[in-house]
């Protein structure tokens, strides 16, 4: 038997006007698009990795914490505004379906932001391959971080935690 995969859709980015650096991950999971915030899943280690870095934790309310980091200076978005895909994981994007959001908008409509960290490898190839061609010439500075994860279960959270802390770093946090 043949399994349908949904057509899934990402949200609108966390930011303010005056964010500096921007976060972006490749697609929300299933637990994130069912409770319509990023990074949902109780195991994903971005909220108490922002709760640790900037105050966003995870036992706060979620417009709260979407307060804190955008106070921070962080935006928050997905490299896919839509794609296909059956289960949570990345490896699980079906590469033709996929619609990349629109950075050029984005970035017009925040300029200070300088800095943009890759949540995981797949949100940085997915950038590359299919938003950076399209992107006019850029100042913009780019680095990947160790994927919040659980999928990624390699990385002690520790681990994770000293990798990003290049974030709050950069916020001037």
């Amino acid at each position: 038997m043949i399994r349908h995969k949904p057509h899934i859709h990402s949200f609108a980015p966390i930011a303010a006007p005056d964010a500096t650096l921007l976060i972006l991950g490749s697609m929300p999971g299933k637990a994130s698009l069912l409770a319509n915030q990023y990074y949902a899943h109780p195991r994903n280690a971005f909220w108490p990795i922002m709760g640790e870095l900037f105050g966003a934790d995870p036992a706060m309310p979620y417009a709260r914490r979407v307060r804190v980091l955008e106070h921070a200076g962080v935006a928050v978005w997905d490299v896919l505004a839509s794609c296909t895909r059956g289960s949570s994981l990345d490896s699980d994007i079906d590469e033709n379906s996929i619609v990349p959001n629109d950075f050029a908008s984005f970035f017009r409509a925040h300029p200070r932001i300088e800095r943009v960290f890759f949540n995981g490898v797949k949100a940085e190839a997915s950038f590359r391959r299919h938003v950076l061609p399209r992107l006019a010439a850029t100042t913009l500075r780019f680095e990947r971080l160790p994927s919040t994860s659980p999928a990624n279960a390699s990385w002690s959270h520790a681990r994770k935690l000293r990798a990003w802390r290049i974030v709050a770093a950069n916020a001037g946090v």
